[in-house]
């Protein structure tokens, strides 16, 4: 896959997120600067992928390939919902198929804090086949969804600027966030919560630029007719 930053200068890129968002774990540290060596070495590299920019940009951070689009949303948000087996290598399907087995525990409830402090300085996100793919023929796409992202993250770190939090991010075959969990010392905040929220800014922005496009036009047609 070819994100445009590839050879050295791929291996450059990677050095310089390592050096940026270098993390306190010794082992992580260790796989994590050797890739980079690798990679600035060799001039044949093909290029990043999106796995590894999503890496390089957080060390650490747990990437997984399933479609979780079938999900229902309210399972979603539940708090009993198992969302911090997600934050794992080789992620176990079955939480694709998970119901609930009674009624949903509070948010104070000593299971479920456990589960939000599980995932306390972690992040993971999950991407579908068909999105991978398509990843690997369209690296603008890639290097869209990767600022998406990052503009997600960077958006709840605003609202919530407690550095303690743990992101989930779950992604559709178009690259767009389908599912979310933000979690943060005794509370998580999961998916529509917020994502319909940042739709609703999305598509107020839309409209705000639809009307300035429209009264742009307005005002040359009325500077034409004057002319005229």
């Amino acid at each position: 896959m070819d994100f445009g930053v590839t050879g050295k200068l791929g291996g450059y890129y990677l050095a310089e997120q390592y050096r940026k968002n270098a993390v306190a774990d010794k082992n992580g540290d260790v796989i994590f600067a050797e890739l980079a060596a690798k990679a600035a070495e060799q001039s044949d590299v093909s290029g990043i992928s999106f796995k590894d920019m999503w890496q390089a940009r957080y060390p650490g951070a747990y990437y997984n390939v399933m479609d979780t689009s079938k999900i229902d949303g309210s399972l979603w948000g539940r708090n009993d919902y198992p969302w911090d087996k997600y934050f794992s290598i080789n992620a176990d399907d079955s939480v694709l198929d998970w119901k609930p087995s009674g009624a949903e525990p509070a948010m104070l409830d000593p299971k479920v804090q456990a589960k939000i402090n599980s995932t306390i300085g972690k992040k993971a996100i999950v991407v579908p086949p068909e999105l991978e793919e398509k990843m690997k023929n369209d690296p603008e796409l890639a290097k869209s969804v990767m600022a998406k992202v990052e503009g997600f993250i960077a958006e709840q770190d605003i609202m919530n600027p407690n550095p303690r939090k743990g992101y989930l991010i779950a992604l559709d075959e178009n690259g767009d966030i389908i599912h979310a969990c933000v979690t943060s010392e005794k509370m998580s905040v999961s998916s529509a919560e917020f994502i319909e929220a940042r739709n609703a800014r999305e598509e107020k922005h839309a409209e705000y630029e639809r009307l300035a496009e429209e009264a742009a036009l307005k005002r040359k047609l009325l500077l034409h007719s004057y002319n005229g």
